[in-house]
């Protein structure tokens, strides 16, 4: 379990945000924050004091990861890159996660490493993450500014013949309840465009891998701009199905078989492939190492249900 509940006891006074940086070997930055979190329990009750005295027995809840034997493909002083399997969330989304690449980007790049950007669970593919809290905030702001060129590959639904540029403003939602979509293609929306390269056209499955180059970053991008011009992402549940499907799946009740029939695949066949970006004057250039064309063969051709084009 990532989170764990250590108890200590002190059998002299302490304030609070000095017994983290010795034990911890925390900033006193890092150990205010952590107490903010209501980390440190006292008699069955967060403290939020950094300047509280403790004694006696007390419980720090933190964060301890467990890797799972997925290194780095890349490392530097300053950043790491991993390939990212479909299925693994990129940051715990509650203290009982069992597993997510926080893990791993803890494991080898210590206790100030984060992930710099977002990849969907389903997603697979390179994830970038910063070993010091000055490269992650550089490198969050190169996201922001678009100065990291992304590229994805997908397996999609159909022949797609031609290059092609989608701008179409994503909206994103905030009760999607009856829609089962976190996003939107409305006018309102902001500004979102992808341009699309067809790879390869596979007759008997009638799927096409294409390159995806997302010219901005909205939530869901290729796969809202894909399904708007009738070419869902093999494997997504929630554009492209009915309502009942994606409910299904969003209740974890979407059977792998059911939804092979009503996708084409038991996981999203989406794959963010490539990264190029300057920094500290080095110009960095990044492939995935996995074989995603390979993919093809989860493509499931008996009894996939044909999406009405």
């Amino acid at each position: 379990m990532p989170f764990v509940k250590e108890k200590f006891t002190l059998p002299q006074e302490i304030r609070a945000f000095v017994f983290l940086m010795r034990h911890f070997n925390y900033t006193q930055a890092q150990a205010q924050r952590a107490i903010a979190k209501g980390r440190i329990w006292v008699n069955g009750e967060s403290i939020y004091g950094s300047s509280d005295v403790l004694h006696g027995e007390i419980e720090y809840v933190y964060f301890k990861p467990i890797s799972r034997g997925n290194i780095p493909i890349f490392s530097t002083p300053d950043f790491m890159l991993f390939d990212k399997p479909s299925g693994v969330l990129v940051h715990p989304k509650k203290m009982t996660t069992p597993y997510s690449m926080l893990d791993e980007v803890r494991t080898f790049g210590g206790a100030d490493a984060n992930g710099v950007h977002r990849i969907d669970q389903e997603t697979s593919g390179l994830y970038l993450a910063a070993k010091n809290t000055k490269a992650e905030s550089q490198l969050k702001v190169m996201f922001q500014e678009r100065k990291i060129r992304k590229s994805y590959l997908a397996w999609i639904d159909g022949e797609f013949k031609h290059e092609l540029s989608v701008e179409m403003p994503i909206k994103a939602l905030d009760d999607y309840a009856n829609t089962k979509h976190k996003v939107m293609i409305c006018a309102t929306g902001k500004s979102a465009k992808t341009h699309f390269v067809p790879l390869e056209y596979d007759a008997n499955l009638d799927v096409t891998l294409v390159e995806c180059f997302p010219c901005t970053g909205r939530t869901h991008q290729i796969r809202i701009h894909l399904f708007h011009v009738k070419h869902p992402i093999i494997g997504d549940p929630l554009y492209g199905t009915d309502f009942e499907v994606s409910e299904a799946y969003l209740e974890e009740r979407l059977t792998n078989e059911e939804r092979k029939i009503e996708t084409g695949a038991n996981r999203l066949l989406l794959h963010a492939n490539g990264l190029k970006f300057d920094f500290k004057n080095n110009p960095y250039t990044f492939s995935s190492c996995e074989d995603f064309k390979a993919q093809k063969v989860l493509i499931e051709a008996k009894n996939r249900r044909k999406f009405n084009r």
